[in-house]
């Protein structure tokens, strides 16, 4: 793992391996480089995969609150791909990573060569943004990891079936850790402050799909669960009507987010790559 210094001073952690087409993956809201372990397993003796914390998560230092903002991220991208001298990059966003993505669409468009969407969309279903708001920034509900690695199953039912318990000891240890005889989240509790006002009742979301057209010209790919309850199976269909050149994958068995160790999930990643190196 190394850093990375933003313009305001917070240390950004990321992690680069493998050689090849340059693959970046952007974590979900809460979430860190370790949901991509499946992705650099796949693909790492094939392309180079970068991973990256946003500000706030993972190993990356803590911030003011209002900066826990996805223009911000998006900045925060763009400096680095300038300090790892990366031109163009294929992004693979799982959830605000791929919200992320479609800011940088309109901010720096020719840095894109093709973008995975892993569970968003340019719309977000009401009753994922409710489950969200939840839990973020709340202390976990688990006392151990072993604990947690037992509990997630029955938390994520019933959109999650035959998901391996290896699975589940991995995701727990990737979102928690033990400090002090308790479980902690990966993450700073104050992003609930930051994303709040967004997520409050009567808040208009803003209009994404223009960001979306702007990849007009970029190889596409998106990985839904079938049972999310942030992708719409509607929007879903709405962004392949206007990209019927996207590769595709609808996972049974899955919610929010997939694991991307799914063999559909892994050769929609394959196709986005290869089509973006033409």
């Amino acid at each position: 793992m190394e850093f990375l210094t933003a313009a305001d001073g917070l240390r950004l952690a990321y992690d680069v391996q493998g050689t090849g087409s340059p693959l970046l993956c952007l974590p979900g809201l809460t979430r860190n480089m370790g949901d991509f372990e499946p992705v650099l397993d796949a693909f790492g003796h094939r392309a180079q995969v970068i991973r990256m914390d946003f500000r706030g998560r993972g190993a990356s230092d803590w911030g003011d609150p209002a900066t826990y903002q996805v223009p911000q991220e998006a900045a925060d991208v763009l400096a680095l791909l300038d300090h790892l001298g990366l031109e163009r990059v294929t992004i693979l966003g799982t959830s605000r990573g791929g919200l992320v993505a479609l800011v940088l669409a309109a901010m720096a468009r020719p840095r894109i060569a093709g973008v995975i969407f892993n569970d968003i969309g340019p719309e977000i279903m009401p009753e994922g943004l409710a489950y969200i708001m939840d839990y973020l920034g709340k202390p976990p509900r688990f006392k151990t990891l072993e604990e947690a690695a037992t509990s997630l199953p029955r938390h994520y039912a019933p959109a999650f079936r035959n998901v391996p318990d290896t699975t589940w000891a991995a995701m727990a240890r990737r979102i928690y850790r033990e400090e002090q005889g308790r479980l902690v989240n990966r993450y700073d509790p104050a992003l609930r402050e930051a994303v709040a006002p967004a997520f409050a009742p009567g808040a208009v979301a803003p209009d994404l799909w223009p960001l979306f057209d702007a990849l007009a010209g970029a190889p596409l790919g998106l990985i839904r669960g079938a049972g999310s309850n942030i992708l719409s199976a509607e929007t879903a269909s709405e962004m392949r009507r206007r990209r019927p050149d996207m590769a595709h994958a609808e996972l049974a068995d899955r919610g929010h987010v997939p694991f991307l160790d799914e063999p559909p999930a892994i050769r929609v990643i394959e196709t986005v790559l290869e089509q973006a190196k033409t």
